[in-house]
């Protein structure tokens, strides 16, 4: 496994990190089954991890706590998410700040997921969702502050909405905030347009979340495809996304490299990328840990499939199903 600074707070993480949000919002999700992926993660070097209180209401981030008690003697970093107290994902610009993020609400949630872990501190607490109408709001940065100076969080960080990773910027240029949390993958290359260049900048920490496309990078997705009922996945994929992302993907079935998935391609494609810190794949069965952490052996892709790569970029907008 290789290692990354993760921005100003220096800590050296893991580049393939761990998404959690399978573990518990997810149908088939086992929490037996996730605790073996989540040991062998650990064995395999991951030592970053990212869960939410969303993430079946504080369930995902109770796993996490307990993967760390299991393995005391290396050092793990927890990040969660704060909900929007309106439960809405993803902000809206006419979503009222005092309905979203009141000071309240961030302390409350901050500490339901401090007891979820069973930890004193967490690494990297998150706003799970932003819209910088709010940036010049003092009582979320005043609530950062006093976080930090109590001891309860060690950083700060934005979940970039899907598809608007310039949704944010005016947060970040407040110097409060040490990591930001985009959708960055070969089909959604935006944030190195401005945000990644500000990133390296602010010296703040980059997590490249939906590395494959909510599954449609994996290759393993068809215009036939249907999910469990319940399955989030099933409300995403509606006709018009599912179509026209398999379409995409089919598309760079041509330039997998001989004994390659896609699922590797797409992960070495993010990993090439130094101005992220680490990338969040999400692994409830222990194959996929072996398969996503082997790709951290700082081999990359060749220069000319990864400038290939580069032009499939496909830039999308927020739609009343991409939520």
């Amino acid at each position: 496994m290789k290692y990354r600074r993760f921005g100003r707070t220096d800590w050296q993480v893991s580049e393939v990190g761990y998404g959690m949000w399978g573990m518990a919002g997810w149908t088939a999700s086992d929490d037996e089954q996730s605790a073996k992926s989540l040991d062998l993660a650990v064995e395999k070097g991951v030592n970053f991890f990212d869960t939410a209180w969303g993430y079946g209401e504080g369930h995902s981030e109770e796993l996490l706590g307990e993967l760390v008690k299991r393995h005391p003697s290396k050092k793990i970093y927890t990040a969660s998410k704060i909900p929007p107290k309106n439960f809405q994902w993803p902000a809206k610009p006419e979503y009222d700040f005092d309905d979203s993020y009141p000071t309240e609400h961030i302390m409350e949630y901050t500490h339901k997921t401090l007891r979820n872990l069973n930890l004193e501190q967490i690494d990297l607490m998150q706003f799970h969702t932003w819209d910088d109408v709010w940036s010049d709001r003092e009582e979320w940065q005043r609530a950062i502050e006093d976080l930090k100076t109590s001891g309860k969080v060690a950083a700060m960080g934005v979940s970039m909405n899907r598809w608007e990773p310039e949704n944010g910027i005016k947060a970040l240029k407040t110097g409060l905030l040490d990591a930001v949390q985009v959708i960055y993958n070969i089909f959604d290359q935006a944030p190195v347009d401005v945000l990644f260049p500000l990133c390296k900048e602010l010296d703040i920490a980059t997590i490249a979340r939906v590395p494959f496309d909510e599954g449609t990078l994996t290759g393993n997705i068809t215009k036939e495809t249907t999910f469990p009922e319940g399955d989030w996945r099933g409300t995403y994929f509606v006709p018009e996304n599912l179509i026209s992302s398999v379409e995409h993907a089919d598309a760079l079935r041509p330039l997998i490299p001989e004994g390659m998935t896609m699922a590797e391609m797409a992960l070495r494609f993010i990993l090439m990328n130094d101005n992220v810190g680490t990338t969040i794949p999400g692994m409830r069965k222990q194959r996929n840990v072996l398969a996503n952490t082997a790709t951290s052996d700082g081999k990359g892709l060749p220069k000319e499939l990864y400038q290939e790569l580069k032009k499939h970029r496909w830039d999308r907008v927020p739609t009343s199903w991409s939520q």
